[in-house]
């Protein structure tokens, strides 16, 4: 079976979400979103779906030099490219679609959240935090075997990955200046 990358991308944007985040997860990063394409034009993720609203979250379909990051030039930037079988793209780009297609009926687990920073896991349909999404479609697609439920993985868990392959460490601002967009591979 022919060989395929995807993209696990850690970001820490600096916003009053992300700092109170931290406060209670000291990380370097706090959201992850996923990449199946390089250059890295759309990742997958949960976070908002307006850039000026941290209350109005769910799906999105990020872009590395729109929306919050736009406004955040200096967030905190880490991509790994993670080697999978062709068969694990299928499936996951097959477990994603239904978030593509369906977008507007999915919502932030902002609920999940203190879950989380309770150990308690809170699972509520058609409703997921960044981690808590992103986990869920590589064990999907047998990428990954989580050692805890998915709404108790924090970004943090999923940098624990071991075939990760460390692309790029800086800010997002560096990176399009320097990286024109897409990575090296």
């Amino acid at each position: 079976m022919k060989q395929q990358y995807i993209y696990l991308v850690f970001t820490k944007t600096g916003t009053w979400l992300s700092r109170t985040l931290n406060f209670f997860e000291n990380s370097d990063y706090i959201h992850v979103s996923l990449g199946l394409d390089n250059p890295l034009n759309n990742l997958y993720s949960f976070g908002r779906t307006n850039p000026s609203n941290p209350f109005s979250g769910g799906f999105v379909v990020e872009d590395l030099s729109e929306g919050i990051y736009k406004r955040f030039e200096d967030t905190s930037l880490c991509i790994y490219r993670l080697k999978v079988t062709e068969r694990q793209y299928y499936i996951l780009r097959k477990k994603i679609s239904p978030f593509i297609i369906s977008k507007h009926s999915y919502r932030y687990n902002f609920i999940g959240l203190f879950g989380l920073w309770f150990n308690l896991p809170v699972n509520r349909s058609f409703h997921f935090f960044c981690s808590q999404f992103v986990s869920l479609a590589l064990t999907q697609a047998g990428i990954y075997r989580p050692q805890k439920a998915f709404g108790l993985i924090k970004p943090c868990d999923l940098l624990q990955i071991k075939a990760l392959e460390l692309l790029y460490k800086g800010t997002i601002k560096s990176y399009i200046n320097e990286k024109s967009y897409a990575i090296e591979a």
